[in-house]
């Protein structure tokens, strides 16, 4: 028999330490070393030998003809942030606060997903009663979709593999175990072998693999970063506290592009799809506002129009604050000392706080430009017209820098009744789109003076 002896595991990293101590070598965390029992290396021995079987490579062309069609999930906006649907044999890893609806998501797609082949859903939270009960509330009181409540992994792909089944769902990854390994359920060991055996599953069996992960209170997926790349996709559900609206993000994916965004709201009956995701992040005022300057982001393949909020307010402290909601507060900063540099706005005495509406967060340069015109609207207290948009870069010197996918930003706001658009000179499109005005400035203080 194969002699065991006792290491000590980091839960954040995975590092493998001889003996306990505080403080992990790997990452630097502090009381995460768990003693497991790891099998002897020469337990091993025998099984690491491999018989030779010939040639078994295959040319990238013979490989690119078999593909096979994607896997529709009923819902646009997943197939969306999945880049068109579930491939087969792919291992896909959904992470989300408690309560914010990956369970939910995943039943309502096992649902859709039968029609085109079996799908076994696997819950190790949850008896199989609940799970009915919930899809009842649902509406999915009359899907054939099969379900076992499990959390042995060899036990759930045996029962995968003798239903054939074309998508398998496990809710959720931390609850599973392999008898192979002695550790808890939830232990960076058994995540790590059972997600394992669930790759190996898929790839050899061509089965699409949906596995629901939770998350730390830092957002990340529990357990060690390598889970993040075993698996071809990584998707996370991102919601405001109190908000109804949830952003499904892709933050990896081997199959579509990176950092695509499908937006759902809650509603009793499960998650709904929002088809017009601008209008839940514009707060269309009756007259204009000071201060609110709608800009266009871009997330993915889409373009999101979101509205830009600056307040500048007299400070009654010696040091006045910058409050920055959903932008970076150093590039709010630097924003406000550009403007006060190359375009004279004094903001030196003045509170400044600055929101993005909708909760959503802007990472990207092209809102710069709008950032300052809502800076310069509310020091002023002159109004921004309902029908402008404005996006760009500003570089230190004040010069205006073009962004990417400038054309399709203008064509999003032009499908939603903006009739004048100020952007950087070389965004300008040889033929604006129809009914649309579009300005191009090179330097901030010209763009300032474009409204």
């Amino acid at each position: 028999m194969a002699k065991s002896k006792e290491v000590f595991i980091c839960q954040n990293c995975g590092a493998a330490s001889p003996k306990w101590q505080g403080q992990c070598a790997g990452c630097g965390g502090w009381n995460t070393l768990l003693a497991e029992i790891s099998p002897s290396a020469a337990g091993k021995r025998g099984v690491s030998a491999r018989v030779s079987r010939g040639d078994m490579s295959t040319s990238l062309a013979a490989e690119a003809i078999l593909e096979q069609p994607r896997l529709g999930t009923g819902s646009t906006e997943l197939d969306r942030v999945l880049g068109g649907g579930l491939v087969p044999g792919s291992v896909t890893l959904i992470g989300g606060d408690p309560g914010i609806g990956k369970s939910t998501l995943m039943l309502q797609a096992a649902a859709a997903l039968n029609a085109s082949g079996p799908v076994l859903y696997a819950t190790g939270e949850e008896s199989l009663k609940q799970v009915a009960l919930r899809g009842r509330r649902l509406g999915l009181g009359a899907a054939t979709a099969r379900l076992i409540a499990e959390t042995c992994v060899e036990a759930i792909v045996g029962a995968a593999r003798s239903l054939a089944a074309q998508v398998l769902i496990v809710d959720s990854i931390q609850t599973m175990h392999s008898e192979r390994i002695e550790a808890a359920p939830g232990a960076v060991s058994q995540l790590r072998e059972c997600t394992a055996e669930l790759v190996r599953f898929a790839k050899a069996s061509g089965t699409a693999v949906l596995l629901v992960g939770h998350v730390t209170k830092e957002g990340q997926i529990a357990g060690p970063r390598v889970l993040e790349h075993m698996v071809d996709t990584v998707l996370y559900f991102e919601s405001d506290t109190g908000s109804r609206y949830r952003v499904l993000r892709s933050v990896k994916n081997r199959f579509g592009a990176a950092n695509e965004i499908g937006v759902f709201a809650m509603v009793e009956q499960g998650l709904r799809e929002v088809t017009n995701p601008s209008a839940i992040f514009l707060s269309r005022h009756p007259e204009p506002v000071p201060g609110s300057v709608i800009t266009v982001m871009r997330e993915g393949t889409r373009s999101l129009l979101i509205e830009v909020q600056v307040l500048a307010d007299l400070s009654l402290g010696a040091n006045p604050r910058r409050v920055a909601v959903g932008i970076d507060g150093n590039r709010l900063t630097m924003l406000l000392a550009v403007a006060h540099r190359h375009a004279g706005l004094q903001l030196q005495g003045q509170d400044v706080f600055a929101n993005v509406v909708g909760g959503v967060r802007l990472a990207e340069t092209a809102g710069d430009l709008a950032i300052v015109m809502a800076a310069r609207s509310s020091l002023r207290d002159a109004p921004v017209p309902h029908s402008l948009i404005a996006f760009g870069e500003i570089g230190l010197a004040g010069e205006i820098r073009p962004v990417p996918f400038g054309e399709e930003r203008l064509r999003e706001a032009a499908k939603h009744g903006f009739k004048s658009a100020v952007v950087p000179e070389a965004n300008v499109p040889k033929r604006p789109p129809e009914g649309m005005t579009v300005r191009g400035v090179t330097r901030l203080n010209h763009a300032l003076e474009a409204f």
